[in-house]
This record gives structure tokens, C-alpha cells and sequence, in this order.
């Protein structure tokens, strides 16, 4: 199931975007076979392996690569994969000889994706970082915040998330289309820095057009406009508003009863506190759900902002499954949909173990075979 079914790939354990890479194929689809370590490595949630959902659906095992042997098993699969994804620091696979040159060697067609924060060169490239460092590089950071504050963590979603995983995925799935007609492979280079920068074409649009000043809230979508912002009510709970066409503005001030001819002109940028303050107060007199009851599902463009435990339950999101629960965990559905092939439903996450162990047959290898790499400890 899935438009990813037949494709086959290894994952080399690690963290942040690419098991979230990872699983974004494997819920579409790919065959995906997680290569970790056979120590406990930390790079998982404590405790229970169900709450590490960016390791669904797809099986793993524990690989000594420190044994010719645990390097053997790898380029084993590699030879049967059509991708793989690592994401280790520039070098490290090279070192643990699992770089480029040996695995495309072993497999012409392989498309090898690699994810790091700065990219496979440059000053950088060997320096340390998180999320945070990259997005600050791109120019993403200096842009997120509100007036007068310091700029604002977009948790790690644009560096990790946006730039890095979903970037190689895209690369991968180009990758493996054009290895298709070509019958050769490649290196994808995914660096978070690049897909950081990426998602910010708009706002480098605006920025050289002159529309898009360097202070944060001043800008129509971080938090300046009127019309594009969140709005405290009167339990203490918050919704979102960003009627920015002209229709859907009149539809707004229609609905709070405000007249138009008492607010500013709407890209009067020096009245918008004036206006943000008459807004804010309206909101003030009814509570959440109240405000739901008079603006949700109209062309004002809102919606409540909800909180992790309330958006599963959400009408709208129940309606749509765009959460499911699997293992007696709730987690967001997979992602996008497909009409003729859709994903099947997840499976939950596995530590390495037996199951993993079994699939290595699904991969081309004899039963005689696992049992000697467990014999020589190169597979856990």
C-alpha cells in the first residue's frame, strides 16, 4: 500500500529529521530497514519505545560497525535498497567505510541521502549545531517575533522538520524518479542551512521589494497587522484571525460588528496598534467557544488556537482522520493522501529486535547467514 510500495530503503539510525525523513517515506509505502546501534544510543524517547513515533512502521536492527562484519551486512543491503538515508556528521560514514564511493560502487542505482545542518562543505561543515543555529544562519530566526521582544523559537519545525526532512525526502523521492530513466544513482545533499533558506523565497521576495522590513512585528504576517495575529478571550484562551484579502476583512468586521469606517485604512502600517487594541478588546468579552459559535466556518478566516490535546478532537480534524491513534498512541495521520494509492495505517515503533532480525530474509539473506553475524557479534 502506499505509492512508495516496492521501494526499498535503509535508514542509518539517528536523530531529528532523518528517522522523520524516514518515516514520511515509510508511511507511503517504502520498505525502510533501521540500521542502529547495538548499545543503547539515546537517541529515542525514555521509556517506552511506542512514544517514538517518527520510528513507525518499519523494522530495525542493532549493528556492531565497528566489526568488518556489521560493515559487510550494511553494504549487503545497500546492494538491495534503491536509497539510504544517514545523517551523521560530514565524514563519519566515509570513516565507518559506508560513504558514497563504496556503497554506489556496490549499487549504481543507490540514491544516497545525506542530512546535516550545514551541508556536506563549507566553513561550517564540520562545526556542531541544532535547529535553532540553522534557521539563525538562514535569516529565518531574525524574522519570527513580536514587536520589541527578542526573536522567537518556531519550536523545531522550520530547521529540522521543514528544511531538513522534508527537504530529503523531496530529494530522495527526485532521486529515486530520475535513477528510474537513468539507471544511475546520486548523492542528495540535504543540509537544513539550504532548506531553511529555502522555505524563506517569499520573504527574501518581499524583503528586496521593500515589503518586508528587518523589525520584527511590523510585517503583515509576524504578528503586525491587525488582520493577522492571535487574540486573547475572555477564559483566557486564544484564536486566530488572518482575513488578509480585502472580502474576507469586510467579512470579519461584519461578523465583530465593527464598523468599518471606525477602523484604519488596512495598510495604514502606523495605525495598526490603534486597530490591534480595538480588536483585542472586542475579544475580550466572550470566551473561546463563544467566538467559534459566530466566526468558525465563515470567510473571516479563523480558527481557535488549539492545544495538543484539544486538536486530535477537533471536528474538523475527526472528520478528516488527521490523527489516528495506533498502540493506544494519538499521532498525526500520514501525510499527504493519495486517491488510488493510499498509505496504509501505520504500524508502531520497534526497538531492534527479532522482527528486524526476520526481515533480513525479506533483504536476501540466508538463515546460515544471520546466524553467523550473531555469532560474530556484528548483529545484535
Amino acid at each position: 500500500m502506499g505509492p512508495l510500495a516496492g521501494f526499498r530503503i535503509v535508514e542509518m539510525a539517528g536523530i531529528g529529521p532523518a528517522p522523520m525523513c524516514a518515516m514520511l517515506l515509510a508511511d507511503l509505502g517504502a520498505t525502510v530497514l533501521r540500521v542502529d546501534r547495538q548499545q543503547p544510543s539515546g537517541l529515542g524517547l525514555p521509556g517506552d519505545a511506542r512514544f517514538s513515533i517518527m520510528n513507525r512502521s518499519r523494522h530495525a536492527i542493532a549493528v556492531d560497525l565497528k566489526n568488518p562484519e556489521g560493515v559487510a551486512l550494511v553494504l549487503r543491503l545497500v546492494a538491495a535498497a534503491d536509497a539510504l538515508i544517514e545523517g551523521f556528521r560530514p565524514g563519519v560514514m566515509e570513516r565507518l567505510g559506508l560513504g558514497p564511493e563504496p556503497c554506489l560502487a556496490r549499487n549504481p542505482k543507490l540514491v544516497y541521502g545525506r542530512m546535516t545542518g550545514w551541508g556536506q562543505e563549507g566553513p561550517l561543515a564540520q562545526a556542531a549545531g541544532h535547529d535553532l543555529n540553522y534557521i539563525a544562519l538562514a535569516g529565518v530566526l531574525h524574522s519570527i517575533g513580536r514587536t520589541g521582544q527578542p526573536p522567537t523559537p518556531p519550536l523545531n519545525l522550520v530547521g529540522d522538520f521543514g528544511g531538513g526532512a522534508l527537504y530529503l525526502a523531496f530529494g530522495l523521492a527526485c532521486g529515486l524518479l530520475e535513477a528510474q530513466r537513468s539507471g544511475r544513482g546520486q548523492v542528495v545533499d540535504a543540509a537544513m542551512v539550504d532548506g531553511a533558506a529555502s522555505l524563506m523565497a517569499i520573504f527574501y521576495a518581499l524583503h528586496a521589494a521593500g515589503s518586508f522590513t528587518a523589525t520584527r512585528g511590523e510585517n503583515v504576517l509576524d504578528s503586525g497587522a491587525f488582520f493577522y495575529d492571535v487574540y486573547e478571550c475572555a477564559d483566557g484562551k486564544y484564536v486566530s484571525v488572518a482575513p488578509i484579502e480585502d472580502k474576507f476583512l469586510e467579512e470579519f468586521l461584519h461578523r465583530m460588528e465593527i464598523d468599518p469606517a471606525e477602523m484604519p485604512p488596512k495598510m495604514d502600517r502606523r495605525r495598526w496598534p490603534e486597530a490591534k487594541a480595538k480588536v483585542a478588546a472586542l475579544f475580550k468579552r466572550k470566551t473561546r467557544d463563544e467566538w467559534c459559535r459566530l466566526l468558525e466556518g465563515s470567510d473571516a478566516c479563523f480558527a481557535p488556537v488549539l492545544s495538543l490535546a484539544e486538536a486530535p478532537s477537533h471536528p474538523h480534524n475527526l472528520a478528516r482522520q488527521t490523527f489516528i491513534e495506533v498502540d493506544g498512541i494519538v499521532q498525526p495521520a500520514p501525510a499527504p493522501r493519495f486517491s488510488r494509492t493510499p498509505a496504509s495505517r501505520p504500524t508502531p515503533p520497534e526497538t531492534p529486535g527479532e522482527r528486524g532480525i526476520a526481515s533480513l530474509a525479506h533483504w536476501g539473506f540466508h538463515p546460515a547467514e544471520i546466524a553467523a553475524l550473531k555469532r560474530c557479534g556484528a548483529l545484535g
